[in-house]
């Protein structure tokens, strides 16, 4: 376990994960007002409020960081704009999509690949990825929004017992790390400029999975009890526990792609051996 996590720990510095993870931090900053911009434009169109879009962020992000964004948020989701729809989309989906270039430039180094060569290719590649990405947390949106309404329904036709409907609102834990599970897969299959199956790609997809969630409860954890970021920074304090927060997530899903490329390699090292098929 040493020498698989010194290994690891060499390959982290020999790709610039750190760095990689710093760029994928701000363009994410960068895309997601725009995005939320977006998804007020949608709000006129479904049965959702600001109020249901918090509390699905609120499941998705650690709490420290979203009490100390809340204030934006909601200046950004309460105000109506005109003609935001198209704008929101687009915008968040070519910073967003940098992002995810950087990401897919990480997996790629973690391979030994060379990324693709074309440039359009490789950013149409990033915004497909980024694309599917804001659909599944979307579904994830309305699954978060609809989820009581579908739990009544179930106790009402006597699909779930009235006393293990807790069990049901208990099933959100799972719905999140089935979504990034999702998430992950996806860019972890895809990503790299090589063919791969989805065995390949599950177990850093389910690393990662579980890394995002525990670092984002500890990093909760430290905001809500240690940091003071609002006494350091004043009234930029909730951005920049934002931005870290998307730091260590992008930082996680590199890592996730390192493990998967170390498992590749290393099975593809042993078929090469002789007497080995």
């Amino acid at each position: 376990m040493t020498a698989f996590l010194k290994e690891l720990w060499k390959q982290i510095e020999t790709d610039d994960a750190l760095g990689l993870s710093a760029q994928c931090a701000y363009y994410f900053l960068l895309s997601m007002f725009p995005f939320l911009l977006f998804v007020v434009s949608l709000l006129g169109f479904l049965p959702v409020t600001s109020q249901d879009v918090l509390a699905m962020i609120k499941e998705y992000i650690p709490s420290g960081v979203a009490a100390g964004m809340e204030t934006q948020l909601r200046e950004v989701l309460d105000t109506k704009r005109g003609g935001t729809l198209s704008f929101g989309l687009i915008f968040s989906l070519v910073t967003a999509s940098a992002a995810m270039d950087a990401i897919v430039l990480a997996v790629n180094k973690a391979y030994g690949l060379s990324p693709r060569k074309s440039f359009i290719r490789s950013r149409l590649l990033a915004m497909a990825l980024t694309l599917a990405m804001l659909i599944v947390v979307f579904s994830a949106l309305l699954l978060s929004v609809f989820g009581p309404v579908i739990g009544s329904w179930l106790t009402v036709h006597s699909v779930i017992p009235l006393g293990q409907i807790e069990l049901w609102s208990g099933l959100r834990w799972v719905v999140n790390f089935a979504v990034l599970g999702l998430v992950f897969t996806g860019i972890y299959y895809v990503a790299p400029n090589t063919c791969l199956s989805c065995k390949d790609v599950i177990p850093g997809a389910l690393i990662a999975s579980a890394g995002w969630q525990l670092t984002s409860l500890g990093f909760s954890y430290y905001v809500g009890r240690w940091a003071n970021y609002s006494s350091t920074y004043g009234s930029l304090g909730g951005v920049i526990v934002l931005m870290t927060w998307f730091y260590l997530s992008a930082f996680i899903i590199i890592i996730g792609g390192e493990i998967n490329a170390m498992a590749y390699l290393f099975k593809k090292r042993e078929k090469l051996k002789p007497g080995r098929a």
